[in-house]
C-alpha cells in the first residue's frame, strides 16, 4: 500500500480528513446554526418527573465534619455504663484515623428525652428541633465507605469517593429543571468560616453540561454581589448590551459548546436576577416574628438563621435544590470534634438548632413542607471510643441522618446501631439509599435519570440503591 494511503482510524479522523473543501465549510456552517438554535433553548426549563412526585424541591442541611450519632439522635445507655473501659470484643473491629488500639470507650454527657406524640428520644443539644420530631424520620443506621473527610464528602454528594462526578443537586436539576427563570436552579450557601476538605468539586456538575452547576452564595446581608444596575445605566441599556453579547456569542464557533451555552445562560440569568432577585434576597420585608423564629439578628444563630430563612424564600420562588452548610474551615470549626466533643457539639448545635427548627415550622405553616424535602446530616458520625481523652474520631460504620417533608412519614426512627453506636446492624442504609429515596420523592427513577459519559450510562447511584420504604 502506498505510504500516502491509509484507512481512517476513528470517527473524528473521518470527519476531519474525509470531508474537505466545501464539505468542511458546509459542516462548519451547519454546526454554527445548530449551536445558535441550541443557545435559544432553555435546558433549565421545568420537566415532568418520571412518576408521581411528592416533593418539588430539596433543602439539604449539611452538617459538615460529622455530627456524633450518640450525642444527637441515637441514645446508648450501655456506652455510659462502659465509659472508660476497652471496647468489648463482641462488638467487632473498627478502623479509625486517630483512635489508638488501647483507646477506651467514651460515654456522653448529653441527656435524651422523649418528644412529640411519637415519643422519639432526642438529645438536649436540639431542644428546638425536638419540637418538630413528629415531622421527622430519623435514620439511625446510615453508613458510608470512607473515613476521611474529602472522600466521604464526595460520596455523600455524588455517590463516588473521587471528584469529577455530578452532585445530587446537579442531578436533581438535570432531571427536573427549574421552576424559576429569574433565580438559579441550584444554590449552595457555604459556611463563612471557610472551605471544606472536598472543596467546591463536591457541589459541582461533574460531566453534566455546565448549565447544571451550582450558584455559590455568600454569607451576610449581600449573598449575591452586583445585583444593582451600574450608576447611569438604564434597564433598557443593560438589555441592549446583553443582546449584543448574545449575538456575538451565537456567531462564534466556540471550542467548548457546553461552556459556550452555559455562559449565554449565565448572562441571561444575571440580567433577570437584577430585576427580581433583590426582592427575594432581601430579608428586610420579613416580619419580626419570622426573624425571631429563625434566630436572625441575635447570636449565635444569626448567620445560619439568615441562610435557612433564605433557603425557604428560594424554594418558595421555584429554586429546585438548596444546600445550607454548617461548618467550614479547619477541624474544630466544623462538627469535627477530635479534641472535645462537648465543646464542639454544644457550640455547633447552638448555632443551628433554632434555625433548623424555624425552617421546618415556617415551611409547614406556609404549606411548603409537603412539597419540600429537607435532609439533615453529615459525611459520617463519630467514634464510640475517645480520642485524646474527650474527643471522638471519624466514624462511617453507623450514624444518624434525618429527613422531613416532601412526602416523608415523620414521627419515626428507622434502623439501629449496636448497643454502643459502633455499627449499623438493623436495616442499614447506605448513602446510595439516601440518594435513591430523595430521587423517588422528587418523582425521579434512579435508572431513568442517567447520562451517557465516556460510553457508559452514569447515574447518581453507582450501585443500585433502595428506596427507604418505611419512611415513604
Amino acid at each position: 500500500m502506498p505510504e500516502h494511503v491509509r484507512f481512517t482510524r476513528n470517527r473524528r479522523e473521518f470527519i476531519r480528513d474525509g470531508f474537505c473543501g466545501f464539505g468542511a465549510l458546509a459542516l462548519a456552517s451547519m454546526l454554527r446554526r445548530e449551536r445558535a438554535r441550541g443557545a435559544n433553548l432553555n435546558p433549565l426549563a421545568a420537566k415532568p418527573p418520571h412518576h408521581n412526585a411528592k416533593a418539588k424541591s430539596v433543602i439539604f442541611l449539611f452538617m459538615a465534619g460529622g455530627p456524633s450519632q450518640v450525642e444527637t439522635f441515637d441514645p446508648k445507655p450501655l456506652l455510659n455504663e462502659l465509659h472508660g473501659q476497652p471496647r468489648p470484643k463482641e462488638f467487632g473491629e473498627a478502623k479509625y484515623q486517630f483512635v489508638k488500639e488501647d483507646a477506651k470507650l467514651l460515654g456522653t454527657k448529653r441527656v435524651f428525652k422523649k418528644y412529640g406524640r411519637s415519643g422519639i428520644e432526642v438529645s438536649d443539644l436540639f431542644p428546638y428541633t425536638a419540637e418538630c420530631i413528629d415531622d421527622i424520620a430519623v435514620l439511625r443506621s446510615c453508613h458510608g465507605d470512607m473515613v476521611v473527610h474529602s472522600a466521604a464528602q464526595y460520596e455523600l454528594f455524588t455517590g463516588r469517593i473521587v471528584p469529577g462526578f455530578p452532585s445530587m443537586g446537579s442531578w436533581t436539576v438535570f432531571g427536573l429543571g427549574s421552576e424559576s427563570e429569574s433565580l438559579p436552579s441550584y444554590v449552595v450557601m457555604p459556611d463563612p468560616d471557610g472551605a471544606l476538605e472536598a472543596g467546591q468539586p463536591m457541589y459541582m456538575h461533574g460531566f453534566l453540561p455546565a448549565v447544571y452547576q451550582p450558584t455559590m452564595f455568600r454569607s451576610g446581608t449581600r449573598p449575591v454581589l452586583n445585583l444593582d444596575l451600574p450608576q447611569g445605566v438604564s434597564l433598557d441599556q443593560r438589555r441592549e448590551t446583553l443582546d449584543l453579547i448574545r449575538k456575538l456569542n451565537e456567531q462564534t464557533l466556540a471550542e467548548d459548546e457546553d461552556e459556550f451555552g452555559a455562559r449565554i445562560k449565565a448572562y441571561d440569568l444575571a440580567f433577570k436576577m437584577q430585576m427580581e432577585a433583590p426582592e427575594v434576597l432581601d430579608l428586610g420585608n420579613e416580619p419580626q416574628e419570622t426573624l425571631d423564629l429563625y434566630g436572625v439578628g441575635v447570636e449565635p444563630t444569626n448567620d445560619y438563621g439568615r441562610r435557612c430563612l433564605l433557603a425557604r424564600r428560594l424554594v418558595e420562588s421555584g429554586v429546585r435544590f438548596v444546600c445550607v452548610v454548617s461548618g467550614g474551615g479547619p477541624g474544630n470549626l466544623q462538627w469535627d470534634a477530635h479534641k472535645d466533643i462537648e465543646e464542639n457539639h454544644l457550640r455547633m448545635a447552638s448555632e443551628t438548632d433554632k434555625p433548623v427548627a424555624g425552617l421546618l415550622k415556617d415551611l409547614k405553616r406556609r404549606g411548603l413542607l409537603d412539597e419540600t424535602l429537607v435532609l439533615w446530616g453529615g459525611e459520617f458520625g463519630r467514634s464510640p471510643e475517645a480520642q485524646g481523652g474527650v474527643g471522638r474520631d471519624h466514624h462511617n460504620l453507623g450514624f444518624s441522618m434525618w429527613m422531613a417533608g416532601g412526602g416523608i412519614k415523620g414521627g419515626q426512627t428507622v434502623g439501629a446501631t449496636d448497643a454502643i453506636g459502633l455499627r449499623a446492624i438493623e436495616k442499614p442504609y447506605h448513602f446510595r439509599d439516601i440518594h435513591t429515596t430523595m430521587l423517588h420523592q422528587l418523582g425521579l427513577n434512579q435508572d431513568g435519570l442517567s447520562y451517557l459519559h465516556m460510553g457508559r450510562k452514569e447515574r447518581l447511584t453507582q450501585v443500585h440503591g433502595r428506596v427507604i420504604s418505611e419512611i415513604v
